[in-house]
């Protein structure tokens, strides 16, 4: 039964994979579906007065940070490489803000404590739906992303344990593990407007309490 259902999901991830690179190829479905469907759907669900008031994804920063390793040669140049190759972007890299004493580090330091890659337009519609529909089924144990990760102007933390959930990701790229973090930054947010925004992109959330 085990073998079937991994056949059956791997089947379903390949259907998926294929929708979105399609559909990459005529424009971004999500960013479509958001502005022939959704902004007047979210306008009547959320009781709002004008088309202006509904919430809009503007833009999406994927991050790494380094911490201890940021002088370990081969884990900086993969989380790099893992930031690229999922979003299709070169990163750029972080300095320290503040010192920290535990991990040695010092404001304004040489070495990067971290890399991010900021996403806008097209491109960020484009992570979106790969996000959703191909690297999150992928998740070990998987049982839905958590509803309450979002801030008081509706902006939205996710993070990932691992870069390997990305079809992008090589058998080699993953002998060197790292986790991700993906921030929506979303315009007239609120926790539940942002919430409303992102389930109807298909965000699959958990079933937590609201």
């Amino acid at each position: 039964m085990a073998e079937n259902k991994t056949a059956a999901e791997d089947k379903a991830s390949k259907t998926a994979r294929k929708a979105v690179k399609a559909e990459s190829q005529t424009g971004p479905r999500l960013k479509a579906l958001y502005n022939n469907e959704l902004k007047a759907k979210l306008k009547q669900e959320l009781g709002l007065d004008n088309i202006n008031q509904v919430p809009e994804l503007v833009k999406v920063v994927v991050s790494a940070g380094v911490g201890k390793k940021r002088e370990d040669k081969r884990f900086t140049e993969t989380v790099e490489l893992t930031l690229a190759k999922i979003t299709g972007q070169a990163p750029t890299s972080r300095l320290a803000k503040k010192s920290i004493a535990t991990f040695k580090i010092r404001k304004g330091m040489g070495a990067p404590v971290g890399y991010l890659t900021t996403l806008r337009n097209d491109k960020m519609y484009e992570f979106v739906d790969r996000l959703i529909n191909v690297a999150l089924p992928h998740v070990r144990d998987f049982h839905g992303v958590s509803r309450t990760a979002f801030d008081a102007q509706g902006n939205y933390n996710l993070g990932l344990r691992e870069q390997t959930v990305f079809p992008e990701i090589t058998f080699e790229d993953a002998s060197v593990l790292h986790g991700l973090e993906i921030t929506f930054i979303i315009k007239n947010g609120s926790k539940e407007g942002s919430l409303k925004l992102l389930e109807l992109f298909g965000m699959p959330f958990s079933r937590e309490a609201k």
